[in-house]
C-alpha cells in the first residue's frame, strides 16, 4: 500500500463535515473473513483510496428509505463530500438487494453479496484461488490479490458503464449503458461498446445487434501483432491499442479535453458516450466522443421514425402504417397500425421512402441489384425493413436487412443514393376477381333478389314484432331483473350517444350521467334479436349479482334490434392501458400491481364458488378487466360466460374467447371453471412481465410470451421477465418471482392439476402455498381426449349458449 496515498486520503476524511461523513477510520485493504452490513443506511464507504485529483471509496448505496440496495464505487474530487460523488462501477447491477443485506469477503477467498433472505445475489467466484486479500487502488479498481500480490479478481475486468483515467477495455468486455438517467438500479439498458478484431464499435441492442458506430483500425501491410486489443482511457484521449510485449503507439485516439480536475466516462442511456469532469461544485459534461450527430444516434426519433437531418424534426415512416407512440413527444418514436403476421405475407407490402440513410455500415449482401434487396426481405420473416444504398447507378449496391427499425435519417440524394423499404401489414381484402364476380351474379339475379328481400323484409317486421312482445314480456317477469331504463333517459345521460369509451364486435360503449350525478358506462348491443330466453336468463343471472371485484349492471334497455347494458363507470379503463409497454398510461408500482392481481383473483373465486349457479367467465383478458378511481380491479364483460349447475363438473361446448388467453383443453370443447384459471395465469404474467401474450415487437423466438417463460422457468432466471420499466419490481423481485410461480400454478397444461380461485387467493394472501411438483411444459399444447367411458359425465351444449354481448 503506498502510504503518502493512504495518508493524504485520511486526511481528507478528516477535513469533511461531520454532518456529511462520520469521523471514522476507513481502510485501502481489508483482510479475510471480513463482513460488512448495509445497516439501512444511505450510504456507507467501506474501503478508501485516492490519487492527486481522485478519491474512490467503495460500499453500499441505498435508497432514500435505506432500502434497495447497491454494493458499488464511487468517484468525487478530494476536496468535497460524498453528497458529490458519483457511481462509477457496481457489483449488484440490476439487482437491488434489500437494507439487511450483507458483504461478505469469505475466508475461503470470495466477496460474496447476500440479501436479507440469504440468497446469494453477487459473487467474484474466487473460492480456493489463493486469495490473501481485498484492495481499492488509487486508480478506482477493486482488487482481490493472493500471496504473491498478484492479481485473482479485479472490478476493471467487470465493467458496467463507465470508464476511469488509466482504466483498460479488452475486446471480449463491454461497457453496457443504464435503462435510464433516472434509474437508480443502473438495470442494463440498450446500448454497449465492445472491442472486436478491427477496431472500437458501439451498438444498440436487437436481434442482432445493430452497430452505429465504428472506430476501425487498418493495420500496416507488414503488421505481424496478434495480441488482444484494448482501449484506454488516457488523461487527453480515448485511444486503442494492440496488447503485445509492450504497448505500441496507439492505432487511433479520440480526443478528449486535458483535464483540469477528476474526470471519468459513462455510456449514457441514449447512447451517447461521454466524458464527465468536476468543475464549478458539479459534475460537467466536457466531451460527446461518438460524435455521429444526434439524427444518427438509434433513438433520437425512437422506432419506426425518420429524423430529418439538419433540423432534428420526428416523423412516423408512413402514418397510414405507424402512428406515434405519445403525440406530444414525437422522439418516443412510432408502433405499427397492424402488426407484421409471419403467416399471413400474402397480405404484406413493402413500403418505399426514398432518401433515407440508416445508421448501420455491416451489409448483409453487396453489389446486388434493388429487387434482389427487397425480395431477400420479403422471403425473410425476421426482415422488418430492406435498406438499399447504391452508387451512381442503382443495379449494383449494398442491401441491409433489419428485424428492428430504429430512427432513419434524411439525406440529401445529391449526395448520397438510398432508400428504404419498410415491411406492411394490410388487413385481408377481397380480390378484384372476387368483386367481379359478385357484381355479375348480383345483375343476373338481381329481380330473383329483390322479390326474395321483399317477401323476407315483411317476414321479419311479422317476426320482430313478436319476438319483441315476448321477450318484453319474459323481462317484466323475471325476479331480481336490474334497473329497466327508457331509451331516452339514455341518450340524455350519454348526450345522444356522443362520448364513446370504445368499440368491439358487440357494439359501442358511451359514456354518460345520470340525473342523480351517477357516472355510467353505456354499451349498446346490435343484432341481438335472435337472442331468446337462453340469453335472458344469463344476463338475469349476473345482473342479480353483486360483488366488490366484478363490475356491477346497473341496469338495462330494449329498442327493437337495439339492447343496452348500463353498468357502473370506470375512470381508470381497462388494466391492457396500464401494463404493456408502449401505450401505458404510466408504470404501476408493484403494490397496486398485487392488488390488481387479487382483486380479479377474488372476483372469479365469487363466479366460481359462492354464485347459486357456477358461472365460467371464458374471456377472462386484460381489456376485460376495469379499473375505478383507486385502481380497484372488477371483472367485466361476460358475453361469453357460462352458466352451469354447480353439480356439473364438466361441459363440452364449441370454443369461444380470444386466442392466447384459451385454455388447451377448451380447443376439444371441454369447459370447466379451470379454463377462468389458465386465462388468469396468462393476464398474471402480463401484468408481472409488462407485455402482451404475442408480442411482435419482441425478437422472433421471443414473440410468445409462454415460450420465454418456459425457458426462464427451465434457466432459472424468472426474475429476467419483470417488467423492465419497474424499478419497484426488481426491489420486490422476491415476491415477483413467487408470483411467477403462482402463474405457472394456473398455466398447466393438465386442468385437473390447476389450482382453484379459491385456492390461488389463499397464497396470493399468504393462507397457503403453490405446490412444489409443477408441470412446466406449458408450450406442449397436448390434451388427452375423454375416454368413451368419460363422456357420459359431461353435458352437450349448442354453441347458441355460449353467444352474448361482445
Amino acid at each position: 500500500m503506498r502510504i503518502s496515498t493512504f495518508f493524504s486520503a485520511f486526511f481528507i476524511i478528516l477535513m469533511l463535515s461531520p454532518a456529511t461523513v462520520p469521523l471514522k477510520f476507513y481502510y485501502q485493504t481489508a483482510n479475510l473473513s471480513t463482513t460488512w452490513t448495509t445497516n439501512y443506511s444511505d450510504y456507507q464507504p467501506m474501503l478508501l483510496s485516492g490519487n492527486k485529483l481522485a478519491t474512490f471509496t467503495c460500499g453500499f448505496r441505498c435508497g432514500a428509505d435505506g432500502t434497495s440496495c447497491l454494493f458499488s464505487i464511487f468517484i468525487f474530487p478530494n476536496y468535497v463530500t460524498y453528497g458529490r460523488s458519483e457511481v462509477v462501477w457496481s457489483a449488484n447491477r440490476g439487482y437491488l438487494v434489500r437494507g439487511d443485506a450483507i458483504l461478505n469477503f469469505t475466508a475461503a477467498g470470495d466477496l460474496m453479496l447476500k440479501d436479507g433472505d440469504g440468497s446469494i445475489v453477487w459473487a467474484t467466484n474466487t473460492a480456493g484461488k489463493a486469495v490473501a486479500g481485498m484492495n481499492l487502488t488509487d486508480s478506482g479498481n477493486l482488487v482481490l490479490f493472493d500471496d504473491q500480490n498478484l492479481v485473482v479478481w479485479q472490478s476493471f475486468d467487470d465493467p458496467t458503464d463507465s470508464l476511469l483515467p488509466g482504466q483498460k477495455l479488452y475486446q471480449g468486455q463491454k461497457l453496457k449503458s443504464s435503462v435510464s438517467l433516472s434509474n437508480s438500479s443502473g438495470r442494463e439498458g440498450m446500448f454497449s461498446i465492445g472491442i472486436t478484431d478491427i477496431g472500437l464499435f458501439a451498438y444498440v441492442e436487437s436481434n442482432p445487434p445493430q452497430a452505429f458506430y465504428r472506430m476501425l483500425v487498418y493495420p500496416n501491410g507488414n503488421d505481424t501483432h496478434k495480441g488482444r486489443r484494448y482501449v484506454r482511457f488516457l488523461n487527453g484521449s480515448l485511444s486503442l491499442f494492440i496488447r503485445s510485449s509492450e504497448p505500441s503507439d496507439p492505432d487511433v485516439s479520440i480526443y478528449i479535453p486535458t483535464a483540469s480536475s477528476v474526470q471519468y466516462i459513462k455510456l449514457m442511456s441514449d447512447g451517447h458516450l461521454k466524458v464527465f469532469e468536476y468543475q464549478s461544485g458539479g459534475w460537467i459534461e466536457v466531451a460527446d466522443l461518438l460524435n455521429v450527430g444526434n439524427c444518427s444516434y438509434p433513438l433520437t426519433c425512437g422506432r419506426n421514425s425518420i429524423c430529418l437531418a439538419g433540423q432534428q424534426q420526428c416523423s412516423c415512416a408512413g402514418r397510414e402504417h405507424f402512428r406515434p407512440v405519445n403525440d406530444r413527444q414525437p422522439n418516443l418514436g412510432c408502433s405499427e397500425i397492424t402488426p407484421l403476421r409471419c403467416n399471413s405475407t400474402q397480405d404484406q407490402d413493402l413500403n418505399t421512402v426514398e432518401n433515407v440513410k440508416y445508421f448501420t455500415s455491416t451489409a448483409d449482401m453487396e453489389g446486388v441489384n434493388m429487387e434482389t434487396c427487397k425480395q431477400a426481405c420479403r422471403k425473410k420473416c425476421s426482415c422488418k425493413a430492406a435498406f438499399y444504398q447504391y452508387y451512381s447507378h442503382v443495379s449494383s449496391g449494398d442491401c441491409f436487412l433489419l428485424s428492428e427499425i430504429f430512427t432513419m435519417k434524411t439525406v440529401d440524394p445529391l449526395y448520397y443514393n438510398a432508400s428504404a423499404f419498410i415491411k406492411v401489414q394490410y388487413v385481408t381484402s377481397h380480390h378484384v376477381s372476387h368483386q367481379v364476380a359478385r357484381l355479375v351474379g348480383s345483375t343476373v339475379g338481381s329481380f330473383v333478389l329483390l322479390l326474395v328481400v321483399a317477401i323476407g323484409v315483411m317476414y321479419v317486421v311479422y317476426k320482430r314484432k313478436g319476438d319483441t312482445e315476448m321477450e318484453e314480456g319474459y323481462l317484466d317477469q323475471l325476479p331480481g331483473m336490474p334497473n329497466r331504463f327508457s331509451y331516452e333517459e339514455l341518450k340524455t345521460a350519454t348526450e345522444n350517444f356522443s362520448k364513446k369509451l370504445g368499440q368491439g364486435g358487440f357494439g359501442s360503449v358511451f359514456e354518460g350521467t345520470l340525473v342523480d350525478g351517477m357516472k355510467i358506462a353505456v354499451k349498446c348491443l346490435e343484432g341481438f334479436a335472435q337472442v331468446k330466453k337462453s340469453f335472458l336468463a344469463e344476463v338475469q343471472s349476473i345482473g342479480s349479482i353483486h360483488h366488490v371485484n366484478l363490475i356491477r349492471l346497473r341496469g338495462f334497455c330494449t329498442l327493437k334490434s337495439q339492447w343496452f347494458l348500463v353498468y357502473d363507470f370506470m375512470s381508470n379503463g381497462s388494466l391492457d392501458r396500464w401494463i404493456y409497454h408502449g401505450n401505458r398510461e404510466h408504470v404501476l408500482e408493484w403494490e397496486s400491481r398485487k392488488k390488481i392481481i387479487i382483486d380479479i383473483a377474488k372476483g372469479l373465486a365469487y363466479l366460481h364458488e359462492e354464485c347459486r349457479q357456477k358461472i365460467i367467465h371464458l374471456d377472462i383478458k386484460p381489456q376485460n378487466i376495469l379499473l375505478d378511481d383507486n385502481f380497484n380491479a372488477k371483472v367485466s364483460d361476460f358475453g361469453l360466460s357460462k352458466l352451469i349447475n354447480k353439480s356439473q363438473t364438466e361441459v363440452m361446448t364449441s370454443i369461444k374467447g380470444t386466442p392466447g388467453y384459451i385454455a388447451p383443453e377448451c380447443w376439444s370443447s371441454i369447459i370447466t371453471e379451470k379454463a377462468d384459471v389458465y386465462s388468469f395465469g396468462i393476464v398474471l404474467l402480463e401484468i408481472l412481465c409488462g407485455r402482451k401474450i404475442f408480442d411482435r415487437s419482441q425478437s422472433e423466438e421471443s414473440w410468445h410470451l409462454l415460450f420465454v417463460f418456459q425457458k426462464c422457468w427451465e434457466e432459472g432466471t424468472l426474475l429476467d421477465l419483470a417488467d423492465r420499466d419497474s424499478e419497484d419490481m426488481q426491489v420486490h423481485k422476491t415476491e415477483v418471482v413467487e408470483m411467477m410461480k403462482v402463474a405457472a400454478w394456473c398455466l398447466q397444461t393438465n386442468y385437473k392439476r390447476r389450482p382453484s380461485m379459491s385456492s390461488v387467493v389463499k397464497v396470493l394472501e399468504g393462507g397457503m402455498h403453490v405446490e412444489t411438483n409443477l408441470d412446466y411444459d406449458f408450450t406442449n399444447l397436448r390434451i388427452q381426449e375423454p375416454t368413451v367411458g368419460d363422456q357420459k359425465d359431461f353435458t352437450l351444449l349448442p354453441s347458441s349458449i355460449l353467444s352474448g354481448p361482445r
